[in-house]
């Protein structure tokens, strides 16, 4: 009996330890719990949507907001909180220095339209910005916009064709054909339904030698602009048989009385 006792407990033991063993790896493990992420605080910031080049007039298809971290920004970028109307507010503004994609916009790389330095944004390479004074009555009863194409007329006195007539005569030329007015008084840039731009001064684009040719005229008579037609646009080395015929004309003044002479 004892044997048996001892068959039975050594059974009962091992069939004990198999049950612990198989309990043992049924268990899951336990999953140790993972800290989230620290939340990053962002604020949205003005950003370029696209390269934009030297030079280029801001769109709003150029400029979008984005998340920025707070702790990144500084106080060069332009932020959505400060600024919301931001986007409309650089608009026609240009490109001093080039951006990439996603870069911040900030100020110091932009010509605004009203800022100093617009006017030699807006130049062509080569090209002068050059000032004359300009009246209603010579400068189309101030119709000429920013923008608009014109000729400019030279009317001053001949000194020779007085000496043999013994009358005061006055010539009038065109001395300059097709060129682009920049700005009229400090107004550089077109509005809408804008149809008078008075002012006391007209700046051209002119080249080098074309500058020479204002300075020297300006002080041998007065200067006046007549506006050109958008159909004649790129025309300005052609000049029609009546553009001859009135550059040649001669204004005499005998007694007081005008008469305009035009030789054929």
């Amino acid at each position: 009996m004892k044997a048996a006792r001892l068959v039975v407990l050594t059974i009962a033991l091992a069939a004990g330890g198999v049950a612990a063993m198989l309990a043992g790896r049924s268990e899951k493990p336990r999953q140790t719990a993972v800290a989230p992420p620290p939340q990053v605080a962002t604020v949205d910031v003005l950003v370029a949507k696209n390269n934009i080049d030297i030079g280029h007039k801001l769109t709003p298809g150029d400029v979008t907001w984005q998340p920025w971290p707070a702790n990144a920004n500084t106080g060069n970028f332009i932020r959505r909180q400060d600024h919301p109307r931001a986007i409309e507010g650089l608009l026609g503004a240009l490109a001093r220095s080039p951006f990439v994609a996603g870069e911040p916009i900030r100020n110091a790389k932009l010509v605004l339209a009203k800022g100093s330095g617009y006017l030699a944004a807006i130049l062509p390479a080569g090209m002068r910005p050059v000032s004359i004074s300009i009246t209603p009555d010579s400068a189309a009863s101030g119709f000429i916009l920013p923008n608009d194409r014109v000729d400019v007329i030279l009317t001053k006195r001949d000194r020779q064709a007085e000496k043999q007539t013994g009358t005061e005569v006055h010539i009038s030329e065109t001395i300059l054909n097709d060129v682009r007015v920049l700005a009229i008084g400090q107004d550089v840039q077109e509005k809408d339904n804008q149809k008078v731009a008075p002012g006391k001064t007209a700046t051209l684009e002119l080249t080098p030698s074309q500058a020479e040719t204002i300075e020297l005229a300006r002080q041998t008579g007065t200067l006046a602009l007549s506006l050109r037609s958008l159909a004649d646009v790129g025309k300005g080395g052609q000049r029609t048989n009546d553009d001859n015929d009135r550059g040649n004309a001669v204004n005499m003044v005998r007694f007081g009385v005008n008469t305009v002479i035009t030789p054929r």
